[in-house]
């Protein structure tokens, strides 16, 4: 498990996905706004994959975020369309309700840069975010990302065109202060 200071992110547990599914990805209005794709029921028991790990794909890396007291699981990050040459990535995530507001998108954010620039030897994250989404912007810009651009009337969400503001952070401007991260000891 890879751990921030207050939530962990670990493998995806098979009794992680009906919650998940139920907290985040049948609320019609949570997960329009989550994923590019449009909102489509799943039958009960069925793969959702957007949930399900296929552990042979390669440019995609999810987990589940769990608190580290209790480990409750309280949402999902993702490190996604990893591009091993170029060595960049996007980085996602999605708290239940009930976790939201209490800095865990923050925590999530830097765990997720931690994995990507010293794990896996990255060189570039990228975030995109619809452009009200305040507290995603915020645990980016915490974390040392930078605003790089809009990307006007870019997503379809629920009967409407919205901006996304893209946001990118390159190692070398990544905030170094990180206890784990070997080249800080």
């Amino acid at each position: 498990m890879l751990k921030g200071d207050k939530v962990g992110l670990r493998a995806r547990h098979e009794d992680d996905i009906p919650v998940l599914r139920t907290e985040l990805y049948d609320d019609v209005v949570n997960s329009s706004r989550a994923d590019a794709r449009p909102w489509r029921p799943v039958r009960p028991g069925s793969e959702d994959s957007r949930l399900v790990v296929d552990d042979d794909e390669q440019g995609v890396v999810p987990f589940s975020v769990v608190e580290l007291e209790g480990g409750t699981l309280v949402g999902t990050a993702t490190l996604w369309d990893i591009d091993n040459h170029h060595r960049s990535a996007h980085i996602g995530l999605g708290l239940l309700p009930s976790a939201r507001g209490k800095g865990y998108g923050t925590d999530v954010v830097g765990v997720l840069c931690h994995y990507g620039f010293v794990v896996r030897g990255l060189q570039r994250l990228q975030i995109e975010t619809l452009s009200d989404n305040a507290a995603m912007l915020r645990a980016a810009e915490r974390n040392g990302f930078v605003r790089e651009g809009v990307l006007r009337s870019s997503a379809w969400v629920l009967g409407e065109f919205m901006d996304e503001v893209l946001m990118g952070l390159l190692v070398r401007d990544w905030r170094r202060t990180d206890p784990r991260d070997p080249a800080d000891r």
